[in-house]
């Protein structure tokens, strides 16, 4: 069983596709729900909408809850692997060995064979390839430089420009695996329909701004040629 874990934002959801790029299909996707609005491993904005995203893929999904606590929280991770019989995990990590590490740790306990496609992966190279074929939204934003006019606006080529003057100016991580910021795929190359907001709210948790959807359903697309 090739299971992925997924948030629904940008890096698992380009890890995916690399894996499908490979010949390598995902056969389920597997969301850490937190309790924590600030967990160290787990994405939490939106994150119950990852069923919309699985639906709009075709692949199957389930959600496991945690309470999110620093270190616990792994217990839950190594739980769901066992409960789905994963044999190969595949996750968006990139440059974070905290989370690395951890997952690598689990899978060796397991027996179970990490996959991490976007490792190392140049940041402008991957936001450029996220801005030309899929559509991301920023969904939270919690980094000196980083203000709430970013809530809800795609990840485009004038999002990149002043993501990289952020980055000169403040040293953020570009794709916010500091914790920066969080985002949303509302459409992908797998992709069969795509996700189309009908209500969002923004709302402020301490220093973090968040973009809430309330409300999204599954749309058709035009079929796109290529990649």
């Amino acid at each position: 069983m090739i299971a992925a874990l997924y948030s629904g934002g940008k890096d698992s959801t380009l890890a995916v596709h690399r894996m499908h790029k490979e010949g390598k299909d995902v056969e389920l996707l597997i969301s850490i729900v937190p309790q924590n609005d600030f967990s160290y491993m787990f994405h939490k904005p939106n994150i119950r909408l990852t069923a919309l995203q699985a639906e709009a893929m075709g692949i199957r999904h389930v959600l496991f809850d945690t309470p999110g606590e620093k270190e616990e929280e792994l217990g839950d991770l190594e739980a769901a692997l066992k409960l789905n019989r994963v044999t190969e995990i595949v996750t968006g990590a990139v440059a974070s060995t905290y989370q690395k590490n951890r997952i690598d740790e689990i899978c060796r306990r397991l027996g179970v064979v990490h996959h991490a496609p976007l490792w190392g992966v140049d940041p402008v190279k991957e936001l450029g390839e996220l801005a030309k074929n899929f559509e991301v939204i920023i969904t939270q934003v919690s980094a000196e430089g980083f203000d709430d006019s970013m809530l809800g606006q795609r990840l485009d080529e004038e999002m990149i420009r002043m993501l990289i003057k952020l980055h000169e100016r403040y040293r953020v991580n570009l794709l916010f695996e500091g914790g920066e910021a969080e985002s949303f795929v509302l459409d992908a190359p797998l992709f069969k329909k795509k996700v189309v907001i009908k209500s969002a709210h923004k709302e402020r948790m301490g220093s973090a701004g968040r973009y809430v959807i309330d409300e999204a359903v599954l749309e058709d697309k035009q079929r796109q040629k290529g990649y």
